[in-house]
């Protein structure tokens, strides 16, 4: 796999996750190999042709079938920083989507009380949950799709998909957040199979020794433009 540097400083390394890629492989048995993670410390070794381990710390994830600008720390500063900066909720994420239907109103806040059920590896609408925010745009609308601008307040467990999916418009793509499975399943299939219409396309954040501002960001991707997927 290429990987796609975003933006890298001494501290930390941006990179454009595709889709259908694990970031890590976590508790499953999936070998590293196969993993964004991996594949990126071997990027950094060969590169830099450093002897034994390189240190790379995994600061946020993507699910699988997501793409976008993933952010990783090259050393154990950068983690440190970086993961305070995500604790205090300072790192700024916007993503891009394609959902089914037109979202009343075109814009606005989503809140939910959402918990992560470890049995099905899902998150579940629970009012002793914790708080999840969103906050969303429509930049497109047609009869069938709307393109949604996204931005986090909150950083839960599967959060845009599941909240989208809540107020009656879920991700294209995502039969697991589907209100109904059969019904998503008979709608035109607008992307290829195992892509989810969600696409993380800005991180902003501040360096972890200067406290520059930083950006990067991403086009959204043409696919959620293509007439269709939105029509």
């Amino acid at each position: 796999m290429d990987i796609k540097v975003l933006y890298e400083d001494n501290h930390l390394i941006a990179v454009y996750k595709p889709a259908g890629v694990l970031v890590q492989a976590g508790e499953s048995s999936e070998h590293d190999d196969d993993t964004l993670y991996w594949q990126v410390k071997m990027f950094l070794k060969e590169r830099d042709k450093k002897p034994g381990n390189v240190f790379l710390g995994v600061l946020h994830r993507l699910d699988r079938n997501v793409s976008g600008v993933i952010l990783f720390a090259k050393t154990s500063k950068g983690a440190a920083r970086l993961s305070e900066q995500i604790r205090e909720r300072t790192i700024k994420k916007i993503y891009h989507a394609v959902v089914i239907g037109a979202p009343v109103p075109a814009s606005g806040t989503l809140e939910h009380h959402l918990r992560k059920d470890e049995s099905s590896k899902q998150s579940i609408i629970d009012p002793e949950g914790d708080t999840a925010v969103l906050h969303y745009e429509t930049i497109k609308s047609g009869p069938k799709y709307s393109l949604l601008k996204i931005e986090l307040e909150t950083g839960r467990f599967h959060q845009i998909r599941v909240q989208f999916s809540e107020i009656g418009h879920p991700i294209v793509g995502d039969m697991k957040y589907a209100l109904s499975a059969e019904a998503l399943a008979k709608e035109e299939r607008a992307f290829p199979d195992h892509f989810l219409a969600l696409c993380a396309t800005e991180l902003q954040f501040k360096t972890a020794t200067t406290d520059e501002e930083k950006v990067v960001s991403i086009d959204i991707p043409s696919q959620f433009f293509d007439p269709s997927s939105i029509q």
